[in-house]
């Protein structure tokens, strides 16, 4: 099983390649029994779209 260290790693590894089946596999076990790093994606995940949704707007002259 994962350690949070190494979940985290692939969290964020996630956001610029795609995982592999097993590293998939891994990281959702892991997710299904630890609440901290659950927590830890939807945080990371809610600052990516955040952050998404801002350049958008600078872009588009909505700042």
């Amino acid at each position: 099983m994962l350690s949070c260290r190494q979940a985290t790693r692939l969290m964020s590894e996630a956001q610029d390649r795609k995982l592999g089946l097993a590293e998939k596999m891994s990281l959702e076990l892991h997710l299904a029994m630890c609440k901290g790093c659950t927590n830890y994606r939807a945080q990371v995940s809610f600052l990516r779209d955040a952050c998404r949704r801002y350049l958008a707007d600078v872009r588009d002259g909505r700042e």
